[in-house]
């Protein structure tokens, strides 16, 4: 009697063990859906693929999933190598476990996507289409989705036939995204150009301000024109062209010479490391015809032209595509009361003779008063020359005149 109650106890600690045991072996023969299994190659058969992940029933890869792995990738594949797999329904209707080669890197893709929210970091995504609120992105094999209000060009005020036309634009091009939410069970993915392009653009700035020097010669493209000048970018900061530095011609406003969107080759004249500031300059990298202005023009010599600017002391004719003369108000030959405004007007052609050239300070002065100052010289000259014989003709010809007077005493003596 006392032996059949150790009996009893000694078999239900061996069911409990085995109960343990076996209770193990059917969670690992249980594979979820989701889960990345290690496998082997068992079999490779045209519709598909058989692959043990460790139960004692093989999985199958269809073959329609293999094809979208590319043919060179289904090439590949050889009997008795690993291989990852994704488990994709762990017993369909017909008791088949299915596997999913393509799901191996969308699950891939999930993970990087968390990662990048975790870290913050910045990815380069494709724009694979656009509807009211915003933008579609692929991100590797995910579908993400830029909420309008994330988009780098857009703001609060865009109107909305104009927001969906820049959209629109967007579309096919490659933009810096950052993951601000990461839902894999709602399959859910969002993403900010906005914000990858502000930290980009902030390393790229301090990247360029590092390493630019003056007289460095870029490539940029022109974002914003102002009263003052132009903002181009970079590549990741924007420097500012001066309106002096744009063109050796005046320039009224830079709209005359640049458009937004224009690419553009710069020189950089100035680098502000402190406030954070490029200087740039376009002229620069032109024809100054001020250098050989001395071959062209001498003093004296009549020029024609249109008026571009009238200022109270005088002025401005343009000679040349980027060479202006000053005609100063005392160089008007009117009189010295009427403003230079009253007699000449922007867009009268006027001829004028230049009076000065000054090739290091890029001026050159004009008259108006002196164009016919020459031909009156001229006729000055020549009115006494072609008086003279009018006037010293009766004294010429007096002697002539009394020659027979003094003749006649002669012819008196002698009789």
């Amino acid at each position: 009697m006392t032996v059949q109650p150790e009996q009893v106890v000694v078999v239900d600690e061996v069911n409990e063990e085995d109960w343990t045991k076996l209770l193990d072996e059917y969670d690992y023969a249980r594979p979820q859906r989701g889960e990345l299994r290690d496998g082997l190659i068992m079999q490779i058969e045209e519709n598909g693929v058989l692959v043990s992940i460790g139960t004692k029933r093989e999985g199958v890869i269809p073959s329609q999933d293999l094809r979208q792995m590319g043919e060179d990738f289904v090439n590949s594949l050889k009997v008795g190598e690993p291989i990852q797999v994704y488990v994709q329904d762990p017993e369909n209707r017909d008791g088949d476990l299915v596997l999913s080669l393509t799901m191996v890197q969308v699950a891939k893709d999930w993970e990087l996507a968390s990662k990048l929210h975790e870290e913050g970091g910045i990815v380069q995504g494709k724009v694979v289409g656009f509807n009211k609120g915003g933008l579609l992105v692929q991100f590797n094999r995910i579908r993400g989705f830029v909420p309008a209000s994330q988009v780098a060009q857009l703001h609060g005020r865009t109107a909305a036939e104009e927001r969906q036309q820049a959209l629109q634009r967007m579309v096919n091009q490659e933009i810096p995204l950052k993951v601000i939410e990461v839902d894999r069970e709602r399959n859910r993915l969002v993403l900010s150009e906005r914000s990858a392009t502000q930290e980009w653009r902030k390393a790229q700035k301090h990247r360029l301000l590092t390493e630019l020097q003056p007289g460095d010669i870029l490539t940029g493209r022109v974002n914003q024109l102002t009263n003052f000048g132009a903002f181009i970018d970079l590549g990741g900061a924007d420097g500012l062209a001066h309106i002096s530095e744009l063109s050796w011609q005046r320039v009224n406003h830079p709209r005359e010479v640049l458009s937004p969107g224009q690419e553009v080759k710069v020189m950089v004249v100035e680098i502000d490391r402190d406030r954070e500031r490029i200087g740039l300059s376009l002229r620069k990298l032109q024809d100054n015809p001020w250098d050989t202005i001395d071959q062209r023009y001498t003093l004296g010599q009549l020029v024609s032209g249109p008026v571009t600017n009238v200022a109270p002391f005088g002025a401005f004719v343009q000679i040349e595509e980027a060479v202006e003369g000053l005609i100063h108000a005392s160089e008007l030959d009117v009189d010295p009361q009427i403003q230079p405004r009253d007699v000449l007007q922007p867009g009268q052609i006027v001829t004028a003779k230049v009076i000065s050239l000054d090739r290091q300070r890029q001026r050159m002065g004009l008259s108006l008063r002196r164009v016919n100052e020459g031909e009156k010289s001229e006729e000055a000259a020549e009115a006494p020359a072609a008086e003279a014989p009018a006037t010293e003709a009766p004294a010429a010809e007096a002697p002539a005149a009394e020659a027979p007077a003094a003749e006649a005493p002669a012819a008196e003596a002698a009789e």
